[in-house]
């Protein structure tokens, strides 16, 4: 399995994307990537519905195109305080992978939202996650939550703050496109670069290929666990 080129964060028209979630996969795919998640915006009101939608095309695609592809959520502007209790009904209902919407610079993001991420054992990527503090990336590090490099316009304007924390916490890191539309999966040259621009090194991003196949072969564990 390949997981030179990965993607945890996308989003299809179940939230506020484009397209539908085999389009996306198979635009994904075609862009290159071998391992990806699915990850609709989601809270109290649609998971349940999100999840099964999503899960039936992941299903589809792995069956049919031999890739990986991942049901997950995107806990996105809820309560601080419902990050632990959400993300743990996301697992119960059968999410693969928990992903929260961080303190981002350009959206009002409930104050505490990064801290309640980074302390939650149910989730595993804390998305975009701001201007965050050194004591919540090493409770990121702690709690192998993975902070997120953003690929997106608005979101990646703290990326070098970001990286910066990771290092100095020893917290792990992915690059992740928060795709919307077709435009939005971009190709792996410029994810490299925009991952060079926030200031990591070539062994730096290397090093998030190994996080995605360690974030996959858990998944597959529990896929195997459950049947």
């Amino acid at each position: 399995m390949d997981f030179s080129f990965y993607d945890f964060h996308m989003h299809t028209f179940l939230s506020d994307g484009t397209m539908l979630p085999m389009e996306l996969i198979r635009f994904a795919a075609v862009s290159g990537r071998r391992v990806m998640a699915v990850t609709d915006h989601v809270s109290a009101s649609n998971m349940e519905r999100i999840i099964r939608e999503v899960k039936a095309d992941t299903v589809l695609a792995g069956k049919y195109w031999g890739i990986t592809v991942i049901a997950g959520v995107e806990l996105t502007n809820i309560p601080a305080g419902a990050v632990a209790p959400l993300a743990a009904k996301a697992r119960a209902l059968g999410a693969e992978l928990v992903v929260v919407h961080g303190e981002t610079l350009v959206e009002p993001v409930d104050p505490g939202t990064n801290l309640a991420a980074v302390s939650c054992p149910d989730v595993d990527i804390l998305a975009h996650p701001g201007l965050i503090a050194l004591e919540e990336a090493r409770l990121a590090k702690e709690n192998g939550v993975c902070l997120e490099i953003s690929l997106r316009r608005g979101h990646a304007f703290a990326n070098g703050h970001v990286v910066n924390m990771a290092r100095k916490a020893g917290a792990k890191i992915l690059l992740n496109s928060d795709a919307h539309t077709p435009n939005d999966l971009v190709r792996q040259e410029l994810a490299v670069r925009i991952g060079r621009g926030a200031g990591l090194t070539a062994e730096e991003i290397a090093l998030t290929s190994e996080t995605a196949r360690e974030i996959t072969e858990k998944i597959l564990a529990r896929r195997e666990e459950t049947g």
